[in-house]
């Protein structure tokens, strides 16, 4: 488990970032709640929660990926594609509330690498309880 550590703690800074960006925005525009009609707030307010939304199922497929021993080289891969689509994510989506080059790379980075985490773990269980059953 310490691979999938390292992107964890990396994913936490980052979401705890994105966390503080949204608390000094409140206490600067005295918003408490909701984002007031302030667009900056809204957007920040945003990348923050789609990042609560989504790294947690991609430390968990990380982890059970490598609680299987996956080849450790696919499990930096896939937790660096996953870092990388969340930075570019928060990045696009806290710089415009419309679609922007980040936020549709970072979308994008994020979905395949969930589909192909999941895939793979799919993929593992078909051939230890399926196929190599058979074979024996």
């Amino acid at each position: 488990m310490r691979i999938t550590g390292i992107y964890a703690a990396l994913l936490a800074l980052l979401m705890i970032g994105l966390a503080v960006r949204v608390m000094l925005l409140r206490r600067n525009t005295s918003i408490g709640l909701g984002d007031g009609g302030n667009r900056v707030l809204a957007c920040a307010v945003r990348a923050h929660g789609n990042a609560i939304e989504y790294v947690p199922l991609g430390l968990i497929l990380l982890l059970v990926l490598e609680l299987n021993q996956t080849l450790p080289l696919l499990l930096h891969v896939f937790g660096i594609v996953l870092v990388v689509g969340r930075i570019a994510h928060a990045l696009g989506l806290s710089s415009t509330p419309g679609m922007s080059a980040g936020r549709a790379v970072g979308a994008a980075l994020t979905l395949v690498v969930l589909v192909a985490m999941a895939l793979m773990l799919i993929w593992q269980y078909v051939v230890i309880h399926v196929i190599a059953p058979t074979l024996t």
